[in-house]
């Protein structure tokens, strides 16, 4: 079930309309709690069971960890060693007796595990309830329903935004009211997401998947191409879910932060992680980053803690040598960041050189993290290769330069351009229904949506993670 299905439509009018007629908080939170279920188990009921025992151990983990702090580092040990074991055993067991089967010289079988949707972000979810439970930032729930709630809340479930427990559970204290400036809101957020999903991010897909399915076949110039289109693609339909969840979770009262943040205008590496899926970079660097030791033992300690957490990041996306090759590359690049680029940012508003500066470290920021996009978007490190070796080396075959990548890529550039230079940062802009220009506005979204929105394809790229 995707935000851009009918079923889900019927699911989200049912909910609401409950939601909004109910009297009693708890009874709200019973309903969503319930759509959340039926949400999950529309791909797969069986996995439901699944999520629940995890849901559960985190539950009662938590709870043994508040009533005995004598054995708490163990019951916090068992719940982690727990919710990952069951990550590795669907997303990586199969990947490693393939490595195993390789190494021993047989011939390695494919062996496919079918994954849990959405398993990777709400094991995340779980060890961070029982992670800040440990350290006394918030109190264990006794009821089993706001843990649930809080892994499971459909919005974000199957590809986040990552919630903390701290942000959600004091939201679900409070009476769910659904007022009519929430529900503005929301749709508004939602459609601005459902438009990059369905007409740019789609439209984009179109080109892209050609390209990959045989590189071999394309020249240099489609190639290039094919890869500028990925890195707006992956970037319009993951931020675009990002949207449409944090506007579905606004119509229902919830206030999610923003996930991206114009993560193209970065100057650094460094920077992209603070603007790119924000809520993955700070688990990272809270949940695993400086309880490895952060920055606080040395340098060269500094540096491995750094590449551990994009190593691990980088297979936290998939059991394949390209997610691993790609979290090790940003790992470096990190390092390297940190070795040479200390020196003062320059100011946005500051003289042409500076600004100068400013445009041509956004440009290799951006190469860098197109090419580092390659290998996440290959099946294998020799497809990476192929794509690669002819982007840099001039190759004939067929030229396919996609009108609708031309024009998104225009429009791209206009757009930070225009973002660039009022400040950098993106918050979202709501209409004022008394002013005709933004309902016209609004209108036309709608009519974009409608007219260009690519029907060929559903699914959207971080399902798979």
């Amino acid at each position: 079930m995707t935000f851009n299905s009918l079923p889900f439509f019927a699911l989200f009018v049912i909910t609401y309309l409950l939601v909004k007629v109910l009297q009693t908080n708890e009874i709200k939170l019973w309903v969503l709690l319930i759509a959340s279920y039926v949400f999950y188990s529309y791909w797969d009921v069986r996995f439901l069971l699944l999520m629940l025992l995890m849901e559960y151990v985190s539950y009662l983990a938590a709870i043994k960890i508040e009533l005995n702090r004598k054995k708490a580092k163990k019951y916090l040990g068992s719940s982690v060693a727990f919710s990952l074991f069951i990550l590795s055993l669907f997303k990586y067991f199969g990947f490693f007796l393939q490595q195993i089967e390789m190494l021993m010289g047989k011939n390695a079988l494919h062996w496919r595990i079918v994954l849990p949707i959405g398993i990777s972000f709400y094991t995340f979810q779980c060890i961070s309830y029982v992670v800040d439970v440990y350290r006394g930032e918030i109190k264990a729930r006794k009821k089993f329903r706001d843990v649930s709630l809080y892994i499971s809340f459909f919005p974000q479930l199957v590809a986040g935004p990552i919630i903390r427990a701290k942000d959600f559970l004091p939201q679900i204290d409070s009476d769910l009211t659904l007022t009519g400036e929430n529900l503005s809101e929301g749709i508004q957020i939602f459609l601005w997401g459902l438009f990059k999903k369905a007409v740019v991010a789609d439209r984009l897909a179109v080109c892209v998947d050609a390209v990959w399915a045989s590189p071999k076949a394309y020249s240099s110039l489609s190639i290039w191409c094919a890869a500028i289109s990925y890195s707006l693609q992956i970037l319009c339909d993951f931020s675009g879910y990002s949207d449409m969840a944090i506007g579905i979770a606004r119509v229902f009262g919830f206030c999610f932060p923003l996930n991206f943040d114009l993560p193209y205008i970065s100057k650094s590496p460094k920077e992209f992680w603070k603007r790119w899926h924000i809520s993955l970079s700070l688990w990272l660097r809270d949940y695993l980053y400086i309880p490895l030791g952060g920055n606080r033992k040395g340098n060269i300690r500094t540096y491995l803690n750094l590449l551990v957490t994009m190593l691990l990041g980088g297979l936290w996306h998939g059991a394949n040598w390209t997610f691993i090759i790609w979290g090790v590359v940003h790992g470096i690049a990190l390092v390297l960041n940190r070795l040479f680029g200390k020196t003062k940012n320059d100011s946005l508003k500051s003289n042409y050189v500076s600004r100068l500066k400013n445009i041509i470290k956004i440009f290799l920021t951006n190469l860098f993290v197109l090419l580092c996009w390659i290998l996440f978007r290959s099946e294998s490190l020799s497809d990476a290769g192929v794509v690669i070796q002819r982007m840099f080396v001039p190759s004939r075959g067929i030229n396919y330069v996609f009108t609708w990548s031309v024009l998104f890529f225009v429009g791209s550039v206009a757009f930070y351009f225009w973002a660039y230079k009022n400040g950098g940062h993106i918050e979202y802009k709501f209409i004022d229904s008394s002013k005709t220009i933004d309902l016209y506005c609004f209108f036309l979204l709608v009519a974009l949506i409608m007219v260009f929105g690519y029907l060929g394809s559903n699914a959207f790229i971080y399902f798979q993670f």
